[in-house]
């Protein structure tokens, strides 16, 4: 599966213990990443300042689902469960 643009789903909802750039402390599940733009693209995608814990995520159907709102749902309950 392909990631749907603009749906920063994985961007938002997980938390990340890893520093990222302007995050140096990470970020809390639910907190909207800082290199999240205003069209929910990563600005690091691509580049190797991109924490590897972003870089190893793979969209899924289970995981993404088919709307943006689903995919946000979907996470934030295993950020919950985990």
């Amino acid at each position: 599966m392909d990631c749907r643009l603009g749906c920063g789903a994985c961007c938002i909802a997980p938390s990340i213990s890893s520093p990222i750039p302007g995050m140096p402390d990470g970020k809390p599940s639910g907190v909207r990443c800082i290199q999240l733009d205003d069209r929910n693209l990563c600005k690091l995608f691509g580049k190797p300042e991109r924490p590897k814990v972003c870089f190893d995520f793979k969209p899924c159907p289970d995981i993404c689902s088919d709307t943006n709102a689903k995919a946000l749902s979907n996470i934030l309950e295993l950020e919950r469960l985990t």
